[in-house]
C-alpha cells in the first residue's frame, strides 16, 4: 500500500526539499522500518528545488499477520484473514505506519526549519487505492471542511467487466495549504475511518490517541460523530 505527500515550492528562500527536513527523512536515501504489519519504506521519487514527493510504501507480510492476529480479518467470511485487501490497500495498516515512522512530524517538531514546520505549505497527498465505504462523497464530507481540496476518483471492480460497476475503493487526491503536521494527522485518524474498519482491536487508549491526533480539528468537525464512531469500531 502506497501514500505519496508532495510538497512544491512558493518562495524563493524555500526548497521543496526542505519537505526532507519537516519529514525528517533524507531525499537522498532510501529508508526502511519495521513495522507491526511488516516494512515500511520511505523513499522520493521525486526531489527537486521546485517539487519534492515523499512516498510511504507499506510491505504487508500476509503470513506474519495471520500468525500474530489480534483483531478481526475484517471480511466476513471464513478465510477472511487468508483473503482480503491488506496487502493492497490503504487502511488502518498504513496509519500507523505512518505514525511510527513520520512521528516527529505529526507532532509538528522540526529543529532545522522551525519556521517551516509552523507555516501552512502547499501540499498534495496521493492514495492511489483507498477502501471507502460510503463512496466518493463521504471522502469530500471528511476532508473538506478541514480545507482540502478533494478529487476521489472510483476504481472500476474490473475494467474488462463495465456493468459490474465500481469497487468500494478510490483514488483520492487532497491539494490544499496545510500544515504539514496537520495533513498527517488528517491522514491518520481518517484513512481507517473511511475504510471503516482496523486491523487491531480497539482498545480504550485508542481515545487517546483519537484525543491527540484530532483534538485541536475534529471538535468543530460537522461530521464528528461519525469519525469518531467509525474510528472506535
Amino acid at each position: 500500500m502506497l501514500l505519496t505527500i508532495t510538497m512544491t515550492a512558493w518562495a524563493p528562500t524555500v526548497a521543496a526539499t526542505d519537505l526532507g527536513y519537516l519529514l525528517h527523512k533524507n531525499p537522498a536515501r532510501v529508508q526502511s522500518f519495521e513495522v507491526s504489519t511488516g516494512t515500511a519504506h520511505v523513499f522520493y521519487p521525486e526531489a527537486t528545488a521546485a517539487r519534492c514527493t515523499a512516498a510511504l510504501l507499506l510491505e504487508v507480510d500476509p503470513v506474519g499477520l495471520v500468525r500474530g492476529r489480534q483483531g478481526p480479518s475484517g471480511e466476513g467470511f471464513s478465510l477472511g484473514q487468508y483473503v482480503n485487501d491488506r496487502p493492497y490497500a490503504a487502511s488502518s495498516m498504513l496509519a500507523v505506519a505512518l505514525a511510527r515512522v513520520f512521528k516527529t512530524a505529526m507532532a509538528g517538531r522540526c529543529d532545522a526549519r522551525p519556521e517551516l514546520a509552523a507555516s501552512a505549505i502547499p501540499l498534495e497527498v496521493h492514495v492511489p487505492v483507498l477502501p471507502c465505504r460510503g463512496g466518493p462523497e463521504l471522502a469530500g464530507r471528511l476532508f473538506e471542511p478541514l480545507g482540502w481540496h478533494v478529487t476521489a476518483v472510483p476504481i472500476a471492480l474490473d475494467e474488462t467487466f463495465p456493468g459490474w460497476d465500481d469497487s468500494r475503493y478510490v483514488d483520492l487526491r487532497l491539494t490544499g495549504t496545510r500544515k504539514l503536521a496537520e495533513a498527517l494527522n488528517h491522514l491518520y485518524v481518517l484513512l481507517p475511518v473511511l475504510d471503516d474498519s482496523k486491523h487491531y482491536w480497539v482498545s480504550p487508549d485508542e481515545v487517546d490517541k483519537l484525543i491527540r491526533a484530532g483534538g485541536e480539528w475534529l471538535a468543530g468537525h460537522p461530521v464528528k460523530t461519525l469519525i469518531s464512531r467509525r474510528y472506535l469500531r
